[in-house]
């Protein structure tokens, strides 16, 4: 009967190595299904989530104004020296008045040059920012910037909370500062 045993024992280890190869390739073709499904479906969660959306970079709408000469000049030479990025946010197009505004990334940043002076008080706070006085509004869901100091207003538009808005403001200094002479009225408050 050892013997008998014996046998049968080994006809069912064959048995079980002959299954082998089946079983290793259902594992195979159970990875190689499962691989591309689980890739997909990672693939479509991000889509659906937007991180493979890219940015608007068309045209951002924004007003052409009526400028006199000498506002045109000084736009034109502002506009013409502004950097192409703010924040990592990339310079877009806008829809009239290209030598006078600037847009950048999504939700747009906005530069108005040659906008209205804002009334100021003598107690109102205004910022000092590389150069150039800026006066800032809180809006719903924005901080509006109004330059101060120069002979022709800038307005920059910066979309969301006010904490912070002044970092995007500061990159437009530079150019302000070296082609917006300033004003002979400026508040007392500015620098």
């Amino acid at each position: 009967m050892g013997g008998l045993s014996a046998m049968s024992r080994g006809t069912a280890d064959d048995a079980v190595d002959a299954a082998d190869p089946d079983r290793r390739r259902a594992a195979r073709i159970a990875t190689l299904v499962a691989i591309p499904a689980a890739l997909l479906a990672g693939f479509i969660s991000l889509w659906a989530t937007g991180v493979f959306s890219r940015p608007d970079t068309g045209p951002v709408a924004m007003p052409e104004r009526e400028l006199s000469a000498e506002a045109t000049g000084i736009c034109q030479a502002v506009i013409a020296n502004l950097p192409e990025t703010v924040l990592d946010a990339q310079r877009r197009p806008v829809t009239a008045g290209a030598e006078q505004n600037a847009a950048y990334g999504d939700p747009p940043l906005t530069l108005a040059c040659g906008t209205e002076q804002p009334t100021v008080e003598l107690t109102a706070t205004v910022f000092g920012l590389s150069g150039v006085c800026w006066y800032a509004e809180e809006a719903a869901g924005e901080t509006v910037w109004t330059t101060v100091d120069r002979v022709v207003p800038v307005t920059v538009t910066v979309p969301g909370p006010a904490e912070g808005a002044s970092q995007s403001v500061i990159a437009f200094s530079d150019a302000i500062r070296r082609h917006d002479p300033r004003s002979e009225t400026a508040p007392t408050g500015c620098p």
